[in-house]
């Protein structure tokens, strides 16, 4: 679970409940037309935008926000490690009944087993790694439409209040729920676009370059075990791949066996 994202959404909610009872009732603050103005209309505009199977995935994606669980670089780059170290000592075709987890991985070494060249294993990668990106970005792209949206409805909810306002003026009653969903409107576009979708959208991207970043650590490790590198020199192109506090795990480790 991510950690960040849980404080972050809590906190959030927390100063903006806080900052609403400050100021009174916290009932004051609720508005169901102006819910459903805001809350509707994004919704709508988005599935008309794209189309339905690709929204519900969507949802399903913006669940890597919460729930995002990668293998540790340490044990991605020691498993590249081990699988160079056999395949020196006892050749390619010895890594065919190496039980590996990550299933980039796998699909490389499967092709170098199968007698691959190394060129047609980087392209065969390279095509699975453009298509995992662009899935990820039609995610990614939901998102930041529906940041774009929800504070549009909120402009369109104003407006709608303000005009219900104007034409019951001369009803002292009405001018005050009429102005609510002119003013809340705005408020709930502004919240759900720049505390939710824009967030979100943001930390789906991070995530695809940290994964892109780690299938190119791995094509890199690929390309040296066919290679036959040494798996000392491997393991040092590999630990380039990484931020300063991950290549702590490598310090003081025993060279790789040669």
């Amino acid at each position: 679970m991510d950690l960040a994202t849980i404080i972050g959404i809590v906190a959030g909610v927390g100063l903006i409940i806080f900052a609403m009872l400050l100021g009174g009732s916290l009932t004051s603050f609720v508005n169901a037309p102006g819910l459903a103005i805001v809350v509707g209309g994004t919704i709508a505009a988005t599935l008309i935008m794209q189309r339905l199977n690709i929204v519900i995935g969507a949802i399903k994606v913006a669940m890597n926000v919460f729930f995002y669980k990668q293998a540790s670089a340490k044990e991605t780059i020691d498993n590249i490690i081990g699988l160079a170290t056999i395949a020196r000592k006892e050749g390619l075709l010895a890594l065919e009944k190496e039980e590996i987890k990550n299933p980039f991985l796998q699909k490389g070494v499967n092709m170098i087993v199968d007698g691959l060249s190394d060129k047609d294993v980087e392209n065969v990668l390279r095509t699975e790694m453009k298509y995992i990106k662009q899935r990820h970005k039609r995610g990614q792209k939901v998102f930041k439409f529906m940041a774009a949206t929800a504070p549009a409805f909120g402009m369109v909810g104003t407006l709608i209040g303000l005009v219900q306002m104007l034409m019951t003026m001369d009803d002292p009653a009405t001018i005050g729920p009429s102005m609510a969903i002119a003013l809340l409107t705005t408020l709930y576009g502004a919240i759900m676009a720049f505390l939710f979708f824009s967030p979100m959208a943001a930390k789906l991207e991070s995530r695809t370059q940290e994964e892109t970043d780690r299938l190119e650590m791995i094509m890199a490790g690929l390309a040296g075990v066919m290679n036959g590198d040494n798996p000392r020199i491997i393991e040092q192109q590999l630990i380039g791949f990484l931020e300063p506090k991950e290549r702590k795990a490598f310090e003081d480790k025993a060279p790789a066996e040669e």
